[in-house]
């Protein structure tokens, strides 16, 4: 026992000794191993840190842990889209049958249900809103309110919606300006229509007939407003309440929840700040934003620049807006903000522009107060959203016969997902109840049930079998025209409960928890009551559905997110694939290193073996040598990746400079972790390399008999 204690303790000194001796091989290959160390440990905990944050982003927003849809689907789940836009999945029949089933399952949690799709919004223009509040006056005044105040405020809108007509025309005649012949002629009723909306006999004669004048207006003069009519929205129609519960990222930040078991939809903060904002105040809050958290400079950055110009450019929609009282305090508001003092110049329109055009031009230096002057002094006067909580919106799409549907529903609310606020992949969400995205993509409703079955009994229609319709229609002893009776056609019947009953009902109509169920669904989301066991529950739940027939599909969050879902997977296959190239590279250089540090040792190997040494020991001296430099220099490396970890975290990570990243973080920044898997990885390799680096050497250097090591010498 002593003599082989006495054998290692050689055994290093004499390992330890070449190495110091050979101080450049050994810094060469040892910072080889240094810096592959140091790749594996900083790279393994981002992508970790990255893992973790994408699986609270899917699964606390969107995804739960498991997703099941139909197996006869065309396409595979892919929540966030994919690149032919969203999954065209085959509808789930019965859903309430599949969250029986699966409720069974030990360690599942919640069932959700749930339907992805695209539609647009009907939001309408600065005209439409215009000629609504002066439509609402005007059937006031017909209805016999003489009140001061409704006389007012119907003068105010009659003079705002004649103030926007006068700018409409004035921005058709500088496109006359550049416009050729065949173009004016083809707008010729257009221009005649607008000279008929903006002369002064038109607007002394519209109380004669104000309804009559409105839609004249409103059919004539509105459509020739450039401004977007609609917007696409992106949604999930879901069980609002069963959603809330299950994925805890949601928060409602402006606005409440929609009542328990009604129509009503939940619009996405971000989704409202990027389509549904002025565009002129998204364009300030956006380079606010970018001057704060980016720390960018207008005067170096082009894209700032550019927000800045069409600012200065895009005064229309400001104008559109504000009814005459309203401009005139702009007008003094702005002239006392900026200028300290009222204007020389006489108040008017070209005033007003003047000042937004002054006050939107900006830089570095003047961009902070601007901002102020605008939500201070302008932003009170101004509609910011164009959909606002309590609104009702019309949000349209193709059903699933191919034909456009429409449904009526009110906001409730603003929701965003904690962490992910500004994040367009999960920001933009907006959540719809179920049953209203049954009726707007054709499915069966339980109004829809009720209204077909009370036609049905109207009609006096019944079931009949395949094989006695021919009998049933056509024959019987009592001729058809005997039994035919007048009767009056019900025009309201025919068109159904849904074109008779008023948006107030259905909105307010409180649909039971088995209404919810009782219907089809895209996908559901699953959520676990234990996450770890994930793996488990996926074959359990694949088990269940098996038992009962059930032809679905089942994934878990991860594939279920589609392209996003892989992007670490992809990310960590690069990481690895260039570790791999590192240590190949270091593999090959430290092999290189110590088969040509063996040929020059010949003589001293030699000499060992003639005093007695066995293969076996100079076999471990020199992968000793080779595993000690890996050891050192791997150790070196896994502790100064763990301080660039350390020093990454006490910067305050590294920050969100897009969106995407921004999803991928979980938040504004990452702050990544130090895992001892990352270490241990980290370490393993290392040795592994130096220990495979070796061999080829000593296998050379046990070859070499004391004979050979004298011949060299001479």
């Amino acid at each position: 026992m002593r003599s082989r204690v006495g054998a290692a303790g050689v055994l290093l000194q004499i390992a330890f000794r070449n190495l110091l001796a050979s101080k450049a091989k050994t810094l060469i290959v040892g910072g080889i191993i240094l810096f592959g160390a140091l790749l594996v440990v900083v790279g393994s905990s981002l992508l970790d840190s990255v893992d973790r944050g994408m699986r609270g982003s899917i699964q606390g927003s969107l995804a739960g842990q498991l997703q099941i849809y139909s197996s006869r689907s065309k396409d595979d789940l892919a929540l966030y889209g994919g690149m032919m836009g969203e999954s065209r999945l085959e509808p789930i029949e019965d859903f309430a049958g599949l969250k029986r089933v699966l409720e069974k399952v030990p360690n599942v949690k919640g069932v959700v249900p749930m339907g992805i799709d695209q539609a647009m919004v009907a939001t309408g223009n600065e005209f439409d809103v215009a000629l609504e509040k002066l439509r609402s006056d005007a059937r006031k005044r017909t209805g016999g309110d003489g009140s001061p105040e409704v006389a007012a405020q119907y003068e105010a809108h009659k003079a705002h919606v004649r103030r926007m007509a006068t700018l409409l025309q004035q921005e058709l005649s500088q496109a006359r300006a550049i416009a050729n012949e065949k173009l004016i002629k083809e707008r010729a009723r257009e221009i005649e229509d607008l000279g008929r909306a903006t002369d002064d006999a038109f607007w002394q004669g519209f109380d004669a007939d104000p309804l009559g004048n409105l839609e004249f207006l409103e059919n004539r003069i509105a459509p020739q407003s450039l401004s977007n009519a609609f917007v696409f929205i992106r949604y999930v129609g879901t069980d609002l309440d069963s959603y809330r519960q299950a994925f805890d990222r949601m928060r409602i930040v402006e606005g409440s929840a929609v009542p328990k078991g009604q129509r009503g939809i939940l619009l996405g903060k971000l989704y409202a700040e990027d389509w549904l904002k002025l565009k002129t105040a998204r364009r300030l809050d956006r380079i606010r934003e970018a001057r704060v958290l980016h720390h960018k400079r207008i005067a170096a950055d082009e894209e700032l620049q550019r927000w800045v110009k069409e600012n200065q450019t895009q005064t229309r929609s400001i104008l559109l807006q504000l009814d005459p009282i309203q401009a005139q305090v702009a007008t003094e508001r702005l002239q006392k903000a900026l200028r300290g003092g009222a204007s020389s110049r006489a108040a008017g329109q070209d005033e007003l522009h003047d000042l937004l055009v002054e006050l939107f031009t900006t830089d570095d230096a003047n961009f902070d107060r601007r901002y102020a002057i605008f939500y201070e002094e302008l932003a009170p006067l101004l509609q910011l959203y164009m959909v606002r909580v309590g609104d009702t919106i019309t949000i349209k799409a193709p059903s699933k016969s191919g034909y456009m549907s429409s449904v009526n529903l009110k906001v409730y609310g603003f929701v965003e997902f904690r962490g992910l606020e500004k994040s367009t992949l999960a920001g933009i969400m907006s959540l719809m109840d179920i049953v209203s995205w049954r009726d707007l993509y054709g499915y069966l409703t339980v109004e829809k049930a009720a209204e077909i079955h009370a036609i049905k009994q109207g009609a006096g229609a019944r079931d009949v079998s395949r094989e006695n319709a021919e009998g049933e229609l056509f024959g019987g002893s009592t001729p058809a025209a005997d039994r035919a009776r007048a009767v009056r056609i019900e025009a309201p019947a025919i068109m159904g409960a849904a074109q008779r009953k008023s948006d107030v009902a259905l909105s307010s109509r409180v649909h039971t928890q088995e209404d919810i169920d009782g219907g089809v669904a895209l996908n559901a989301a699953v959520t676990l009551r234990d996450p770890g066991r994930l793996e488990e529950s996926l074959r359990d739940v694949r088990a269940a559905l098996a038992a009962a027939n059930l032809d679905m599909k089942v994934v878990d969050w991860h594939q279920a997110s589609g392209m996003v879902g892989q992007f670490v997977s992809l990310a960590r296959v690069v990481l690895y694939a260039a570790v791999s190239i590192i240590f190949a590279v270091a593999l090959v250089v430290i092999n290189n290193a110590m088969v040509m540090a063996t040929l020059q040792r010949v003589k001293e190997i030699g000499t060992l073996r003639a005093i007695g040494a066995q293969r076996r020991f100079v076999l471990a001296m020199l992968v000793l040598e080779t595993g000690a430099v890996g050891l050192a220099f791997g150790v070196a490396g896994a502790l100064l990746g763990a301080t660039v970890i350390w020093l990454i975290g006490v910067a305050g990570g590294i920050p969100a400079t897009n969106e995407q990243l921004y999803f991928f973080y979980s938040g504004p920044s990452l702050i990544p972790e130090l895992g001892t898997a990352s270490l241990a990885v980290s370490l393993a390799i290392v040795i592994l390399v130096s220990v495979l680096s070796g061999l080829y050497p000593a296998v050379i250097a046990m070859r070499v008999t004391p004979l050979e090591a004298m011949q060299s010498d001479e």
